[in-house]
């Protein structure tokens, strides 16, 4: 099964800083993205929607600006082209406004459906911090 690309963004009212520990620590993901997020002693997450466990590393971060988790691989071809989500921190200049901006590269192919998805759980993010 081929990986679809999937970007979008949307304005959140909280400074990078504040924000940047909801994107990149177990505990503050677990408020907003997750039904759970653990981590282990290997620094592999855990994230659990429904139930099942999807396990990642955060394999690149900096800090108060992005984070990228990439899914441990379950079959050959995962190995070869890991599915990954990408949370971005970006300042509009001129307007002062933070934006996340997602990137979603998995097996779900319906644009549609993760747009939805992606609001539904930033809209949990902007409850969370008031934002």
């Amino acid at each position: 099964m081929s990986r679809h690309l999937f970007t979008t963004d949307f304005e959140i009212n909280a400074s990078t800083k504040m924000l940047y520990p909801y994107l990149s620590t177990a505990s503050g993901l677990s408020q907003w993205l997750a039904d759970d997020v653990t981590i282990n002693e290997d620094k592999v997450f855990n994230f659990i929607w429904d139930e099942e466990d999807h396990k990642a590393r955060m394999v690149s971060h900096r800090n108060n600006h992005y984070v990228k988790f990439e899914f441990l691989p379950e079959t050959e071809d995962d190995a070869e082209d890991p599915a990954y989500f990408e949370l971005r921190l970006e300042l509009n200049e001129l307007t002062q406004s933070v934006f996340i901006k997602i990137t979603d590269y998995s097996d779900m192919d319906d644009n549609e459906e993760l747009f939805d998805l992606w609001h539904s759980l930033v809209e949990n993010l902007k409850e969370t911090v008031g934002g």
